[in-house]
């Protein structure tokens, strides 16, 4: 299985098409996140869906739970096989997303690995937030969560084998953390649990992305 799974975040759909035809074979995923999805809707589903890799679709859905129903319902028409809501909306959003997705994956964002310590208890997020959100959405009918690597055994090791844990902030060593702040590297995070590693800058920015990939492919195999 090849855990990789390619953020495309890039701002038109020539650069995703770009991006991707240079990782196609390389990566088990191609992510289309938020950037690329309000620019362009489904058109972006569309464009990266015929470089043969699942798409995981990145729109941590977020509001009361009629309205994530109803978008979930305009998501399940695009037959990707993941989407992200936001677990801090609760249970019965999560419930109502999970209605609306009966065929796709549905993974639930814990805290953004941007915020760092300062930053979540800023916001109130105490420091069991990430295994309560992660409970709280597993028993909703979640599929698994969306984690920074500094949680992933913990909620390996909590959850049990079966939830799926997707891991962003994954830099390679010596990799700059850009606005991440809760980061690991790839042997790391898939060392502790990770079921898959959302990997975008050390992809997007390389000289040759293929090569890159292939690097951390041979990093995670080696453990």
């Amino acid at each position: 299985m090849n855990r990789i799974c390619a953020a495309l975040d890039v701002p038109d759909l020539g650069a995703a098409e770009r991006l991707a035809s240079r990782l196609a074979g390389h990566v088990g995923l191609f992510k289309v996140g938020l950037e690329l999805f309000v620019a362009h809707g489904g058109a972006a589903v569309e464009a990266v869906r015929k470089f043969g890799a699942p798409i995981f679709l990145d729109l941590k859905l977020h509001d009361i739970p009629q309205t994530v129903e109803g978008a979930a319902r305009g998501v399940a028409a695009l037959g990707v096989e993941y989407v992200t809501v936001h677990a801090s909306g609760g249970a019965e959003m999560i419930r109502a997303a999970r209605r609306a997705l009966p065929r796709t994956r549905l993974l639930a964002v814990t805290a953004l690995t941007s915020l760092g310590p300062q930053d979540l208890e800023a916001i109130g997020l105490a420091r069991d937030a990430v295994s309560r959100l992660a409970r709280l959405a597993i028993a909703a009918g979640a599929d698994g969560v969306v984690c920074s690597p500094q949680e992933v055994a913990a909620l390996r090791a909590e959850l049990g084998a079966a939830p799926l844990l997707v891991v962003p902030g994954i830099r390679p060593a010596g990799a700059a953390s850009g606005d991440q702040r809760r980061t690991g590297t790839p042997a790391e995070a898939v060392r502790a649990g990770a079921s898959i590693l959302v990997i975008g800058r050390p992809l997007r920015d390389a000289a040759d992305p293929a090569a890159a990939a292939d690097a951390i492919a041979r990093e995670i195999r080696a453990i």
